[in-house]
Order: C-alpha cells, then structure tokens, then sequence
C-alpha cells in the first residue's frame, strides 16, 4: 500500500496523463484501461471508484459498466478498500509461499 488515503494519486501511471483519455467511451476505452496496466496504485484507484461509486472513466482498469457489474454482484461489500487490500496481500503471500517452495526444491 502506498502511504495514506490521500496521496495514492501522486503514484498513478494516469498522474500525467490528459484526463479526457480517460473519461473515454466505446473502442477508446481499451487503450485508457492500458494506461493502468502496471500501475503501483491500481487497487488504491479501484477502490476509491467502487467505495465513491465513480460512475465515469477507468478507474483501477475497470470501465464503469464493468464496475456496475462488480458492485451488483457483490452488493454486501462495505469496503472495497479493505476487501482488495486483503486480497492483494492475500495474494502475495501466496506467490512469495509459490517462490519459496519452487526454489526450494529446485535450488
């Protein structure tokens, strides 16, 4: 995680980036969702989308429709925050256990 709550934007691959590609529609859409690819703060930005319910633009690599469906799948989530943090380390803690145990029977 990157610092606090507030300053997560000042990491973002899109910090420079012309807010009108962006806020795209259509084809355009995919070449704004690349701009996230990477980016050190994908999951801060994704959360503050789905926690705010941004309607407009790519946040976290999510289209608003694809953050629409999200949300109506998962209507008892309080804390999209807390719930992709979880997940995230979750899932590091997972591909450093992989890392260790490939190493470990390889090395």
């Amino acid at each position: 995680m990157v610092g606090d709550d507030q300053d997560w934007s000042e990491h973002a691959a899109c910090r420079t980036a012309d807010p009108d590609e962006l806020f795209v529609e259509g084809a355009a859409q995919n070449k704004a969702k690349a701009i996230c690819t990477g980016c050190p703060v994908r999951t801060e930005c994704l959360a503050h989308a789905l926690d705010l319910r941004i309607e407009h633009g790519i946040w976290g690599g999510m289209t608003e429709r694809e953050r629409r469906a999200l949300l109506r799948r998962r209507p008892l989530v309080t804390s999209w925050r807390r719930l992709l943090e979880a997940a995230r380390s979750e899932h590091e803690q997972t591909a450093g256990a992989e890392d260790g145990q490939a190493w470990g029977s390889t090395g």
